[in-house]
């Protein structure tokens, strides 16, 4: 199948499906006569498996681990359990950061009970004084693109 019909089989954009390819993700289809991409059953299984996985919010490097792990079949299943393990932390970090990031935007929100005047907004001057204050290192997140 062409590249198209491969988005449109597993529902993925053709972009998203070339980067996965130059991130070595998707093996390399074989080319027709024309130079078209050809592709296999095996690259819609393949595909799928990492839209799972992305769903999951795992990252190109977790995904790129479980094709890895996958390919190995006789192997104990222990490296995907400390995958999956390390990756439950991460999405535990962000919860955390994301109810923060809630009682944050709460209490912006409770600045400003009733509609009066921009110039006394307190939602606005919370925004102008946080703006103003010092910016503190950018914490690392485990976030990913739109890939």
């Amino acid at each position: 199948m062409k590249i198209g019909a491969l988005a449109e089989a597993t529902g993925t954009p053709v972009e998203t499906i070339r980067f996965y390819e130059r991130e070595g993700l998707l093996p390399p289809p074989a080319r027709a006569d024309n130079n078209y991409r050809m592709y296999l059953p095996a690259h819609v299984e393949r595909l799928a498996f990492i839209r799972q996985c992305r769903n999951l919010d795992m990252t190109l490097d977790e995904v790129r681990a479980l094709i890895a792990l996958r390919e190995s079949p006789a192997q104990d299943c222990g490296d995907v359990n400390a995958l999956l393990d390390e990756h439950i932390g991460h999405v535990a970090q962000r919860i955390r950061e994301l109810r923060a990031l809630e009682k944050d935007l709460k209490a912006l929100r409770a600045r400003c009970t009733a509609p009066h005047a921009l110039a006394d907004c307190g939602i606005l001057n919370g925004l102008d004084s946080a703006a103003a204050a010092p910016v503190p290192a950018p914490k690392r997140r485990h976030v990913h693109g739109a890939h």
